[in-house]
């Protein structure tokens, strides 16, 4: 089995790239890794950023992960300041912001930084079109699962299992795991 390393400190993505990644042959290994989190207004910028530092810090190949949910009828936000708007805000007070919308469409998003030390960063985005419903439900998943319905479940109602076959995270991981198996190093 491969080793993967995710500088990550969120221990619900850490479950979830276990088991998308351990499903196609590769074992993920959490690194404790506080990068500064770029601000900017695309999840590829940020995520690129964050895996060339993290490599470059610690000498050695570096996956991150960063996600966020874009809502139509909002522009876009949260786009990629979700983990802001979720920490201080909360998804009631999303749905709050959207109470009396009719477009409700979304897109959850994962973009997948990778880089070895001192090389070029690549990035890999998955992507899922859902909406956002009209109240929580459910109690799996974490962040904005509860709140973005695809095919009429929220991601809050699924287990990681379903959840991971369909999901923004396990689209861009597979993705991922795909370009590694072309280019093992």
């Amino acid at each position: 089995m491969h080793k993967i390393y995710f500088a990550t400190g969120n221990p619900n993505k850490l479950r979830e790239a276990k088991n998308i990644l351990g499903e196609v042959g590769y074992e993920v290994e959490q690194l404790d890794c506080e990068y500064p989190e770029l601000q900017a207004d695309d999840l590829e910028t940020i995520s690129a950023y964050g895996a060339r530092w993290c490599a470059d810090r610690l000498d050695r190949d570096v996956m991150v992960d960063d996600s966020g949910i874009f809502i139509e009828t909002l522009n876009g936000f949260p786009g990629p300041y979700s983990r802001y708007v979720e920490d201080h805000l909360g998804n009631r007070k999303v749905l709050k912001l959207m109470e009396g919308e009719t477009n409700r469409r979304a897109v959850f998003s994962t973009v997948v930084g990778f880089c070895r030390p001192g090389g070029e960063p690549r990035t890999f985005t998955g992507e899922v079109v859902g909406t956002i419903s009209f109240e929580e439900r459910g109690t799996h998943g974490f962040g904005y699962d509860p709140i973005f319905l695809y095919e009429g479940r929220t991601f809050g109602e699924l287990d990681d299992f379903k959840k991971n076959r369909i999901s923004h995270r396990g689209n861009a991981m597979r993705k991922f795991a795909q370009w590694l198996e072309l280019d093992p190093r």
